[in-house]
């Protein structure tokens, strides 16, 4: 008796539906994709209208900065509530299920639409990125010396060593040259300190070219490389304290997001049928 009725305990308590509502989750997930968008959209266009080419005018970049950054929160808080909410009001209504069941699947499918909603936007983005690119790959001309040099991939310093003669080529094209220095102070960047043997031909270019003397030169050189390398250091910090801001964006996206699940769940389970 006693196992007959626990399991007609159990029955009462499962839903004859499943416990993820799929539907309501694509819902939310593709309204919170559209809106985030949309107010990327709205944000650019902020952005760009604040900016100034001309000195002294306009935002500052640290202004741009941060307002970027907060942009971001908000557009996550917005297009995340949203979805969530969504989610939350559309789900399929859970039969003879605990309070706190029901918590923990409207907060999952909160969860769910921000992950789905992400996926969707990354997709966006980055296909919209690769059709830029490659419109502008076929829209270019036929690739010269200079530009071969440059699509030669990784292999482009070693190429360039391997051709590179004792003394620099009065009659070498400037564009072509000024990609061989690209070249090389791009290995260097990697390495972390130009090769003597790289040092010593920039110095002879430069020589060369401005007609300055050799100590002259190889004082620009070091000179030079060592902007270049406090500029790559300071575009890499960039780029890590915007990564460290976007990850605080989406974790706040992926809150909002579950929590405005669980009360559009809330104000679904409080509807009255008629």
């Amino acid at each position: 008796m006693d196992r007959v009725a626990l399991a007609d305990s159990d029955a009462r308590n499962d839903s004859h539906t499943s416990g993820v509502s799929w539907p309501a989750i694509a819902a939310g997930a593709f309204v919170t994709a559209a809106l985030s968008l949309a107010l990327l959209a709205l944000g650019t266009g902020i952005g760009l209208s604040a900016v100034s080419p001309w000195a002294n005018s306009g935002a500052s970049a640290s202004a741009i900065g941060w307002s970027a950054v907060i942009w971001l929160v908000i557009i996550e808080i917005v297009a995340s509530a949203m979805g969530g909410y969504l989610a939350g009001r559309l789900r399929t209504r859970w039969v003879n299920v605990h309070t706190h069941e029901v918590y923990f699947r409207d907060t999952a499918h909160g969860f769910l639409v921000w992950a789905v909603s992400l996926v969707i936007t990354a997709a966006f983005l980055a296909s919209a990125a690769a059709s830029v690119v490659g419109g502008s790959a076929r829209s270019s001309a036929p690739a010269t010396g200079s530009q071969s040099r440059e699509t030669s991939g990784p292999h482009a310093y070693f190429v360039d060593t391997l051709l590179r003669t004792p003394e620099p080529v009065a009659s070498q094209n400037t564009s072509e040259l000024q990609t061989e220095v690209a070249v090389i102070f791009a290995n260097g960047l990697r390495e972390g300190a130009l090769p003597p043997a790289d040092k010593s031909y920039l110095a002879h270019v430069v020589t060369s070219r401005t007609g300055i003397s050799g100590p002259e030169a190889a004082k620009r050189v070091d000179d030079v490389f060592a902007q270049a390398q406090q500029a790559a250091d300071q575009a890499r910090k960039a780029i890590a304290h915007s990564m460290y801001w976007t990850f605080l964006a989406l974790l706040v996206g992926a809150f909002s997001a579950s929590f405005a699940a669980t009360i559009g769940g809330r104000q679904r389970d409080r509807v009255v049928t008629i």
